[in-house]
């Protein structure tokens, strides 16, 4: 009896202990559970005030300018960078100096052609006048100038690039048709010849051209497809183009191909006057 009432002893306090235990694990569990969704509530609550808040302000207008301010970017570079090379064919490029250079050129030109034009008023002619100035002298030929002071380069000269000859003589200096016939060119600007005209004729059956290169800025006196006579006054002599000095650039070109002028003239007028 008495070992067996110690047992319920012992083992009656040790049930009821637990048995109170649980009851009190079963009150926190609740108490936790409103603790997390207070946290969480709260946590939705910051997140979505300030969004809803965002959403309330009327959204503010902004200028083309403004955007392309704040869309801007800058690059830094650094002072010891190089610049890569560029290739010209694929760009050009303009500078405050060469636009003035440009200006100064074209108002140069435009003085040059207005004092050319005051000066060579006395020769002048137009293409309907009646009065048209001849160089002395007749034949199917003329030399271009009545007077030469001295040759210049000569057919073929400057490696093989030069297809005419020089004859040089002051500025204003009148130059005549060397051939009847047509003109063909009548231009202020004629590739490097600058100032030029081209006559187109005929001779012996063959196409034969004569240029004239060089004049002087509003000299010239006939226009394309008018017809010319031997010795008619064209232009005068002046220093345009690819030229550095006074002189007449003058080529003889039969079928299309260009022969020495100067030997031309020789045997077909006579000595150079």
């Amino acid at each position: 009896m008495t070992r067996r009432s110690t047992r319920i002893a012992t083992t009656g306090p040790a049930t009821g202990t637990r048995s109170a235990a649980k009851p009190a694990r079963r009150r926190r569990g609740p108490l936790r559970s409103l603790a997390v969704y207070g946290i969480i509530g709260a946590l939705v609550l910051g997140v979505a005030i300030p969004a809803y808040s965002a959403l309330q302000q009327p959204a503010q207008a902004r200028t083309i300018q403004q955007v392309a301010n704040a869309d801007a970017q800058e690059l830094v570079v650094a002072s010891g960078a190089t610049q890569a090379p560029l290739s010209r064919d694929s760009y050009s490029a303009t500078t405050g100096d060469s636009i003035a250079k440009a200006k100064a050129e074209a108002a140069a030109a435009a003085r040059a052609k207005a004092a050319a034009k005051v000066q060579t008023a006395s020769y002048s002619t137009s293409s309907t006048s009646s009065t048209v100035t001849f160089a002395p002298g007749s034949g199917t030929f003329r030399w271009p100038l009545t007077h030469v002071d001295h040759l210049g380069d000569g057919f073929m000269a400057r490696g093989g690039e030069h297809m005419g000859v020089d004859l040089l003589d002051p500025a204003r200096t009148p130059i005549y048709a060397a051939t009847d016939g047509v003109v063909k060119v009548s231009s202020e600007s004629y590739y490097g010849y600058g100032v030029a005209v081209v006559i187109s004729s005929s001779a012996g059956g063959k196409s034969l051209d004569t240029v004239y290169g060089h004049m002087t800025y509003g000299s010239r006196v006939v226009s394309v497809g008018q017809s010319v006579k031997a010795g008619q006054l064209i232009g005068l002599v002046g220093s345009t183009g690819r030229s550095t000095a006074n002189h007449l650039h003058f080529e003889v070109h039969i079928n299309g191909t260009p022969i020495d002028p100067y030997q031309w003239l020789l045997a077909n007028v006579g000595p150079m006057p």
